[in-house]
């Protein structure tokens, strides 16, 4: 094509206009040298003590004789340390590099499009194989089990983003894997399911027939569209079952938000290139890692004194942060889990088939949980249509399609610079975008089509799902 043409010429110059005003470039890359040797924890920071995870039959906290079923002791360890950093395995960042640093990109199209004062970073994790953050623990719940002599990995997943991660992660360690995917993602992207297939992993839609959870579901509620809470039912009870297997989770959990802040520490260094320090840092949350492992690093800082506005996005659907009640709440549908201290709408809600599967979980990690309690951490919830509107825009300036789950984080992103603008004040706002989402079409088809629906939370349900958690231990 040639460049000599008006309409090149006045793109051209455009783009330069924008790096002029930047004053900087467009993206900040690491060298693999600089990759996070440690994982960074947050409880050693936190003004306020978590409180501890009780078991259901005694109300006593549990201890690792409890755990050690479902987890390897090095990673019972990691979610009950208080040790500042946690040093990654040698052979987890061999892997880690395949990927890893990820780049941090400023939005110089984005804030053209929009017209803000404000400027706009993203780290972008779409990078790694399976196209999402959720590697940074899959990877490292892999070898840790491996090293312990587990054969076999069995997990739940919604979208699909943690079910192929984990997939992958098995395929080069040298593990099975069985994932269990919520029911309506399993249908709504079959891609997903091939590209766990792929990396050798079985998958089947969760409420299944394969397990005593499963059936029970299926026999109350046959065309149930299945929730994270009864896939991780299901993954638990073959775990339990099985001497050979031990169980992986791909968020809430303490030693797997651990392992995700390699995304926030590589964004301070790139940040500091980028001559420049935010003044928000957002993600979007269901579970809560990749919003914590972008957050936390920047929360030390936020409780060290300095000035930061840490936004959690979560959507209307699934407000667990914003309408949850903070309580003792089991992880999954069954009860097969501990009581966790967490905000939550109940064990048994079943969250409206948004397209943001990952998204659709009744409880938030113990850690953010308590963040927000701390007034560390705000929160807001948005409606679909609000979200893809904002995915589209992004997509058309930046390039880059996001997943339904990380757009919420672009929405946030666009609201807090709106507010800005209105009041008269340039901000430094820095996002996660913790996938792509090229596995998301159909989702997209139907937003295109005008036959995507806002739900907004089914107060109803919410109202029956927290009833049911009334007679639990109550949070201090």
């Amino acid at each position: 094509m040639s460049l000599d043409g008006p309409g090149e010429e006045q793109y051209a110059r455009g783009v330069q206009q924008l790096r002029t005003r930047a004053g900087s470039q467009t993206k900040f890359l690491l060298e693999e040298s600089q990759l996070p040797r440690r994982w960074y924890n947050i409880r050693s920071d936190m003004p306020t003590a978590l409180q501890p995870v009780l078991h259901p039959g005694t109300g006593q906290p549990v201890g690792p004789d409890d755990l050690a079923p479902l987890f390897p002791m090095e990673l019972i360890g990691q979610e009950v340390s208080e040790e500042a950093e946690i040093a990654i395995p040698d052979e987890v960042l061999e892997i880690y590099s395949l990927w890893r640093p990820t780049p941090l990109y400023r939005a110089l199209r984005l804030e053209a499009a929009i017209g803000t004062r404000s400027r706009i970073f993203y780290k972008y994790e779409g990078v790694s194989p399976p196209g999402s953050h959720k590697p940074n623990t899959a990877v490292a719940q892999a070898f840790y089990n491996k090293k312990e002599g587990r054969t076999r990995l069995s997990t739940e997943t919604g979208a699909g983003q943690w079910g192929s991660a984990l997939s992958f992660a098995c395929k080069l360690i040298g593990l099975e894997c069985k994932v269990y995917m919520v029911r309506v993602s399993y249908e709504q992207k079959p891609a997903r399911r091939s590209m766990i297939k792929a990396w050798g992993a079985e998958i089947v839609p969760s409420p299944s027939e394969e397990t005593q959870s499963g059936r029970a579901i299926l026999e109350e509620h046959p065309e149930s569209p299945g929730s994270l809470g009864i896939a991780i039912s299901e993954a638990v009870e073959d775990a339990a079952g099985r001497d050979d297997t031990a169980y992986s989770l791909g968020s809430v959990l303490n030693h797997v938000l651990l392992h995700q802040t390699v995304i926030g520490q590589e964004a301070l260094a790139q940040m500091q290139l980028a001559g420049a320090f935010p003044d928000v840092v957002i993600g979007c949350v269901g579970g809560g890692s990749n919003f914590a492992g972008l957050a936390f690093p920047f929360l030390r800082e936020k409780i060290a004194g300095r000035d930061i506005d840490v936004l959690a996005c979560e959507p209307t659907a699934c407000p667990t942060l914003t309408r949850g009640l903070f309580a003792y709440d089991f992880g999954d549908t069954s009860k097969l889990t501990p009581l966790v201290p967490m905000h939550t709408l109940g064990h048994d809600f079943v969250p409206a088939p948004i397209h943001a599967g990952g998204l659709r979980y009744h409880g938030v990690a113990p850690l953010i949980s308590q963040l927000v309690r701390d007034g560390l951490i705000r929160a807001e919830a948005y409606l679909q249509n609000d979200v893809f509107a904002s995915a589209v825009l992004f997509a058309g300036s930046e390039g880059i399609l996001p997943a339904p789950e990380a757009a919420h984080a672009i929405h946030g992103t666009l609201q807090v610079a709106k507010a800005a603008d209105e009041a008269g004040e340039e901000r430094t706002i820095l996002f996660n975008l913790s996938g792509h989402g090229h596995f998301d079409m159909a989702a997209y088809d139907n937003y295109f089509a005008g036959k995507l629906e806002d739900v907004a939370l089914d107060e109803g349900e919410m109202e029956r799902a927290l009833h049911a958690i009334e007679g639990l231990p109550v949070p201090a």
